[in-house]
């Protein structure tokens, strides 16, 4: 197949913040083009937006529903490929499940849906359809991440006794809700769910320390805090979590950690050594065993594995940042997608993204973290 993947948007319409994000990402190694979309809910914002990214009207819808219906109804070599969803956390499920249904693959923003039993809903679909499906759990996608995990699992800190990760925010440590779109979803149980802070940014750090270790978490003790008045939802949280394997951990999440911008670290320490990675500083891992100084690994083809080398595009010392780690979930998915049109099974590296199951263990983390939080048991088990 000698062209480009043809993509569909659903949402990103203008006020968004997050799908500016995902045709950036999409269209950086130039194996995707945005062909169609129904940006908004409201028409005239889908129109214009569409129009602004030099869409052909025809391909500008008024509602998702069209958008997949209409397209899957054109031939084979000018309907979209796939699908990518980027709205607020409600309205996930159901576009997601529709394009499933008229066999399109899927590219979702997360959380993955509303509820859990949505995620269990359209994992049983994804299942029973074949189809592919990412999850834009951006931070797994950073090179030095890629490379946490491989020494991680092949035992260079030995078995793993303790997880800290944190995500740090301060963009909310007041009442911004009614002057900023991002904020008053996001603190609205009617658009975001039961969680706010934990369901916007507790669940990369969740998904980040499973995604490193390859340890699921068993049990948690949570403390769930909404400092600003008049607040419905959560805007800071901690919890003390044991992993399988007898790993445990601690996770804190807040947005109220004001002048703070976006301050996402983990540390990881085994028998024989630990690990710390930051966001704000993603090309640097730090590795540290007993009795010898300190190792600082960096994003060069020198020092990296072949995955992270698979994910890093620039020579050593240059920045690799948010939008190409968020880039490297959708070219791995274009990879694999490219791999399955040809009969063929994708590479091991391809399909190194988010998928579903991801998506429902994060959903089972916010239901656990919210029965926690009002719970006076010490520990509960993370919730089936």
């Amino acid at each position: 197949m000698n062209r480009k993947l043809r993509m569909g948007m659903i949402g990103g319409g203008e006020g968004s913040f997050i799908g500016a994000v995902h045709r950036m990402a999409a269209n950086l190694d130039g194996q995707i083009e945005l062909v169609c979309g129904c940006f908004s809910s409201d028409p005239e914002n889908s129109r214009r937006t569409g129009i602004s990214l030099f869409l052909p009207e025809n391909r500008i819808y008024n509602t998702y529903k069209e958008m997949i219906e209409k397209e899957a109804s054109l031939p084979v070599g000018e309907r979209m490929d796939f699908i990518s969803v980027v709205t607020p956390n409600h309205l996930h499920f159901d576009p997601a499940m529709l394009a499933l249904e008229h066999g399109f693959h899927v590219v979702l923003d997360k959380p993955v849906t509303f509820t859990l039993e949505e995620a269990k809903s359209l994992q049983q679909k994804v299942k029973d359809t074949g189809l592919l499906f990412a999850l834009t759990h951006t931070y797994t996608g950073y090179p030095m991440v890629k490379e946490a995990r491989l020494r991680v699992r092949r035992g260079d800190l030995g078995k793993i006794r303790r997880i800290y990760v944190s995500y740090i925010q301060g963009w909310l440590y007041d009442d911004c809700a009614g002057s900023n779109k991002q904020a008053s979803w996001r603190v609205d149980p009617k658009r975001s769910g039961k969680a706010g802070c934990m369901g916007d940014i507790g669940t990369h750090a969740f998904n980040l320390a499973e995604y490193i270790t390859g340890l699921k978490a068993i049990e948690i003790c949570a403390e769930l805090n909404t400092f600003v008045p008049g607040r419905r939802l959560d805007d800071d949280g901690a919890a003390f979590i044991h992993y399988e394997g007898g790993a445990a951990g601690v996770l804190t999440a807040t947005q109220i950690a004001a002048g703070v911008e976006n301050d996402l670290t983990i540390r990881i320490y085994g028998e024989k050594g630990g690990l710390e990675w930051r966001q704000e500083e993603p090309n640097t891992m730090i590795l540290r065993y007993p009795g010898r100084p300190a190792e600082m690994v960096r994003t060069s083809n020198l020092y990296m594995s072949a995955i992270a080398a698979h994910n890093s595009r620039v020579p050593g010392g240059h920045p690799e940042g948010y939008l190409e780690a968020f880039a490297n979930i959708y070219r791995n998915f274009s990879l694999a997608l490219r791999s399955l049109q040809k009969g063929e099974v994708p590479k091991l590296e391809y399909s190194d993204f988010p998928s579903v199951e991801e998506g429902v263990r994060g959903m089972q983390f916010i239901e656990t973290m919210v029965a926690a939080g009002s719970s006076g048991e010490k520990w509960v088990k993370m919730i089936e």
